[in-house]
């Protein structure tokens, strides 16, 4: 009898061991990121920013159906503002994109629906290296020669947060040669603006890319 658990014992070991298994792999797609300031009751959004995202990652498989994964990228994050007002006399149009140089952390667990379908949960840690401002102003006085136009790019690293937190969902579906598809959708809960007092400034991004796994025990 103490033959037979003990084999049993093996066996089970086995059978957990030999579902464990490392990957390794890269990620590139493209990438929607918003900004949303709140103040009090009143919030507003910017227009999106169409980005990319790039970098490396490794999967640890616990069994069958779970899985644990981390990775590194760079997104170059943000949003864009665009503005117009006046009269038929005169029009002031104002257009700036703020961007922040991204290096994101993520980490996530794993739920296989299927050998090839899972889905995920997770947050993003990212800390943003640079940050700056581009914004171009226009005024228009409706006569030629007096149109007025003003560009410039600020760094505002100083008034920047450097942490930006963002809890996500997400889902994958992997081909048997290692090429896999996913998407995620990350929710920005980080205040990124200093000295913004009772108000907000968040970063939410959208993630849809392509990459390829490969290694294992």
């Amino acid at each position: 009898m103490k033959k037979i658990l003990l084999i049993a014992a093996a066996a089970v070991v086995s059978a957990n061991l030999s579902a464990q298994e490392t990957r390794f792999g890269a990620k590139a797609g493209y990438s929607l990121s918003t900004l949303k300031y709140k103040d009090g009751g009143e919030s507003e959004g910017s227009d999106p920013l169409h980005t990319f995202y790039v970098g490396g990652l490794v999967e640890h498989k616990l069994s069958d159906k779970f899985a644990l994964q981390g990775e590194v990228l760079y997104s170059p994050l943000g949003g864009k503002l665009d503005a117009a007002e006046g009269t038929d006399e005169a029009m002031v149009g104002a257009k700036a994109k703020i961007t922040f140089g991204t290096l994101m952390v993520p980490i996530s667990a794993k739920y296989f629906i299927t050998e090839g379908l899972s889905v995920s949960a997770g947050a993003s840690f990212g800390f943003i290296l640079s940050a700056k401002t581009k914004y171009d102003v226009n005024v228009g006085l409706g006569l030629p020669g007096l149109d007025v136009s003003i560009g410039d790019e600020v760094d505002i690293k100083d008034q920047t947060n450097t942490l930006n937190i963002a809890p996500f969902l997400g889902a994958e579906y992997a081909l048997e040669n290692g090429l896999f598809f996913d998407a995620r959708y990350n929710m920005g809960v980080s205040n990124l603006a200093k000295d913004s007092g009772d108000g907000k400034l968040t970063n939410s991004f959208l993630q849809v890319g392509v990459g390829f796994k490969f290694g294992g025990n």
